[in-house]
């Protein structure tokens, strides 16, 4: 992207953040090949047969923008954000399809099996990764951000590290000791379940 247009998103960001609800209108079709690219990669990891498509995705985290009126700072912020949402609206789903189906379909892996959180991974539970990042942001947010910035948005080291304003190697330091703290999470659910 331009630095012209990321120019442009931030300003309309910053009118949206002061109550210009019409900047958020004339912000989306800027962003929109982006978000709907985001969407893409968080459906990749989806199960085979998801029924949710991308531009419905794209819809639901405009429509939840609207409706929350998020304080977003700049373009990678509203990236995140958007990343976030997606993740949000992806495990409500599977949550309403696990409360209906118990569980069927769904194929559990390992994060060494996920190989450890990449954004290829197909067929991961959404909901037990939820409920272990949930559990890892009461003991450390700023890892669950990275694991949200990594898996979830598929931003690289230097991206999440530009995103979270901390330096490259913080990032690999904490990416690693997210990784086996899920790992460890996730290994003590299964082994309650």
């Amino acid at each position: 992207m331009s630095p012209a247009s990321s120019k442009g998103i931030t300003e309309l960001l910053v009118r949206w953040r002061n109550g210009d609800a019409e900047a958020l209108n004339s912000l989306i079709p800027l962003v929109y090949g982006e978000l709907h690219r985001l969407a893409r990669q968080h459906l990749r990891r989806e199960r085979e047969g998801h029924t949710l498509q991308s531009t419905a995705l794209v819809n639901e985290v405009y429509l939840r923008l609207l409706d929350q009126g998020l304080a977003v700072e700049n373009r990678t912020h509203f990236f995140a954000v958007s990343s976030h949402l997606m993740r949000q609206i992806l495990v409500d789903y599977a949550r309403r399809h696990r409360s209906r189906k118990r569980g069927d379909g769904f194929e559990r892996v390992t994060l060494s099996e996920a190989d450890a959180l990449l954004p290829k991974v197909r067929n991961v539970d959404l909901v037990a990764l939820d409920d272990a990042l949930s559990e890892l942001a009461r003991a450390d947010p700023q890892l669950t951000k990275i694991v949200e910035l990594r898996f979830f948005g598929g931003l690289s080291i230097e991206e999440a590290a530009v995103a979270l304003g901390v330096s490259q190697s913080t990032v690999k330091r904490e990416w690693s000791t997210a990784r086996a703290l899920l790992h460890r999470e996730l290994a003590q659910m299964a082994a309650g379940a």
